[in-house]
């Protein structure tokens, strides 16, 4: 039979065993991140040690309910009328055989379409050769209207896009282009600087060519029920509804997916 001195040899020499103890949840509303701490325990910690531990579970675990939660809604499909619209009969801006089209209404003088603007960027360049992304200017009434003119100027001289973004800066950052009252000649001169000659542009501007695009980008704002800017219309039929500009990009690509595997269905 084993000494007192002996058994308590024993002891010490048993291995402890590692209890893994789950760290209370980040709050939702803070920056960071939510930590998992590992603590160590030896199994031979005090009774009401361990009872202490296992009346904080039920805490823990309602803690980390709302980051369960937040990660399925993530893995979830969008929900119509939630997350998009449907558009009753909506149609394409300028439809294209083959092409699921992305549009985004937007407006030069909208701070919010300014703050897109580098995000959306970025979300286009990455799209699948089956979607054509058509920026459509927001042409309702007054200072809108000259700026609409001025994109689909510069869409029809060739300089849109190597322009597009400037332009958001010049206003927004720089504050070089005045936004009431703007004449042509002021829109002129930021166009100057990608070789346009002011004539030229000016003349581009006032034309019927671009009358015509004027009226197509009211009605298509109109028919597609636009509540604001920047707005984006999945093939005419869609108008995306969302809490933020990712969630907003995120809706696009499940519309974008779906108008693409089932174009025979519609």
């Amino acid at each position: 039979m084993p000494t007192t001195q002996q058994r308590r040899s024993r002891l010490q020499e048993r291995p402890h065993v590692r209890e893994l103890i789950p760290a209370v949840a980040t709050p939702l509303h803070d920056a960071g991140p939510a930590t998992g701490v590992v603590v160590y325990r030896s199994p031979l910690a005090p009774h009401g040690a361990r009872m202490k531990l296992l009346s904080r579970l039920p805490l823990l675990l309602l803690l980390l309910l709302p980051l369960v939660a937040c990660a399925a809604d993530k893995k979830a499909p969008p929900v119509e009328g939630e997350d998009y619209t449907l558009i009753d009969g909506g149609q394409p801006y300028a439809p294209l055989a083959g092409k699921v089209e992305v549009t985004e209404v937007f407006g030069y003088t909208c701070p919010h379409c300014a703050h897109f603007e580098p995000v959306l960027e970025a979300w286009v360049a990455k799209q699948p050769a089956y979607v054509r992304f058509t920026p459509v200017p927001a042409a309702f009434g007054g200072f809108w209207d000259a700026f609409a003119r001025a994109y689909f100027a510069a869409d029809i001289l060739g300089v849109a896009k190597r322009s597009h973004r400037a332009m958001f800066d010049a206003i927004h950052e720089k504050q070089t282009v005045p936004t009431q009252n703007v004449a042509p000649e002021e829109l002129a001169a930021f166009y100057a600087s990608y070789g346009i000659p002011q004539q030229r542009f000016i003349e581009t501007y006032k034309s019927e060519t671009v009358d015509a695009k004027l009226k197509a980008a009211r009605e298509f704002a109109l028919r597609s029920k636009i509540p604001g800017t920047p707005a984006i219309i999945v093939n005419g039929r869609y108008l995306i509804g969302a809490r933020n500009y990712p969630d907003m990009l995120r809706i696009a690509d499940y519309l974008i997916a779906r108008e693409h595997a089932a174009p025979a269905k519609r």
